[in-house]
């Protein structure tokens, strides 16, 4: 039940990626960067210095100093440690009890921690709608696309993808800045997404506003 040791593999580039079925774009004056789960725990299965994470920190740094100069916010989503059986719920039967209560395992990636106006919700579930106020701040804010970046590829980013869809908001999941526990687990995630509920892009397409 405890997260998978890593290994390294590729991070997906554009011409591997699935076909839209779609052709949003990113509007600076209605988008919202959501980084999700960054924290020190998820990212310790990664090797550090090797692909998909070095990829994965670099673009997420990017594309956050472009919101800062676009005046796009940034959300982060981040899970609480030391959760009790009640507050992890079926979590606790698919991955055990998750995080410790440390706070070096709680923290956002130095590299991409939060900054300035940016805010961290408490997240509790796969989706980061489900018991927080993400819906709500989106809307009083006028916006309705969530830029989504992050892990795991296939299990929480996936599913706040969706669940944004759900929503009637515009999911747009950035392919070279979230990782997965291997390449066929990220393959599918991004197939998956571009098939049903969001655009699959890259950082350099968000950047250009393409």
């Amino acid at each position: 039940m405890a997260l998978p040791a890593i290994a390294p593999y590729p991070m997906p580039t554009e011409a591997g990626l699935p076909a839209n079925k779609v052709d949003w774009t990113v509007d600076p004056d209605r988008a919202v960067l959501l980084v999700h789960d960054l924290q020190n725990y998820f990212l310790g299965a990664f090797d550090p210095d090797a692909s998909p994470v070095t990829e994965l920190l670099a673009n997420v740094g990017r594309l956050k100093k472009d919101c800062a100069r676009l005046g796009i916010p940034v959300l982060y989503s981040a899970q609480p440690g030391g959760q009790s059986a009640a507050e992890r719920g079926l979590q606790q039967d698919f991955w055990g009890p998750g995080l410790p209560a440390d706070p070096h395992a709680e923290a956002i990636a130095e590299a991409v921690a939060p900054s300035g106006d940016d805010r961290v919700l408490t997240k509790w579930k796969y989706s980061a709608f489900v018991r927080t106020d993400l819906a709500e701040r989106m809307a009083a804010q006028g916006r309705d696309q969530l830029i989504i970046v992050g892990v795991y590829a296939h299990i929480g980013v996936m599913t706040s993808a969706c669940d944004a869809w759900m929503r009637d908001i515009q999911p747009f999941l950035v392919a070279d800045a979230v990782a997965d526990f291997c390449a066929e687990d990220h393959a599918t995630a991004l197939r998956w997404a571009a098939a049903t509920c969001a655009v699959v892009t890259t950082t350099d397409r968000v950047l250009e506003g393409k």
